[in-house]
């Protein structure tokens, strides 16, 4: 890969991790009702999914996937429901302030966010179809192709690390200032219908003819 390649590949993992999309809803989801430090861990599980789809285009798997219209329309559904399901569980989540909720029930573990993040892209079949169309382009197949997608796979976690990160930032920083359990129920409620809306968008997503 050639400098002025990954260069362009850079500006394009920006673009990609800029975008919003359901992994900026669980980021800020996360940084809302769990705060920082304890939303990153969402953060790293979106990162290994990540690596898993690129891995996935990597193997092949991707072509695969939008070959078989019933590999599509098994990870896309499953796709739906776990972001409906993740939509009702932020409307239903305690009005607490981030300064009441050390040692509270609703506390998730790490790995339980970990889990969570890592779903959220790994059932997205858009992004899997979005690589399998873009990554190729920034691949010489000239060159050995694992150093390669290694590259790729660093760069877009990096970014897309910077990325959700702040927004988990920016989500905590909020709740942080919220005092009021009627305003935490509004936030709450408005990322819970964000999930359910992004969920229903997965649903109207057809594979290209």
């Amino acid at each position: 890969m050639s400098l002025s390649t990954w260069l362009a590949f850079v500006v394009a993992s920006w673009l990609i991790s800029l975008s919003p999309g359901a992994g900026a809803i669980s980021c800020m989801a996360a940084g809302m009702r769990y705060g920082y430090a304890r939303g990153l861990w969402n953060v790293f599980g979106l990162q290994l999914g990540i690596l898993f789809v690129l891995a996935i285009v990597a193997a092949g798997l991707g072509a695969v996937l939008a070959a078989s219209s019933v590999a599509f329309a098994t990870v896309k559904w499953l796709g739906v429901g776990y972001l409906i399901w993740l939509g009702v569980q932020q409307w239903r989540a305690p009005a607490r302030p981030l300064a009441d909720t050390d040692g509270a029930n609703d506390r998730a573990s790490r790995r339980d966010l970990v889990v969570r993040g890592f779903l959220v892209n790994a059932t997205n079949p858009k992004g899997i179809l979005f690589m399998l169309a873009v990554l190729p382009q920034f691949i010489d197949p000239a060159r050995p192709q694992l150093a390669q997608y290694a590259i790729c796979a660093a760069t877009l976690a990096f970014t897309d690390l910077i990325v959700m990160s702040a927004y988990t930032g920016l989500a905590s920083r909020l709740l942080a200032a919220l005092r009021e359990p009627h305003h935490i129920r509004v936030v709450n409620r408005t990322f819970g219908g964000l999930f359910v809306a992004a969920g229903a968008l997965l649903a109207t997503f057809r594979r290209a003819a």
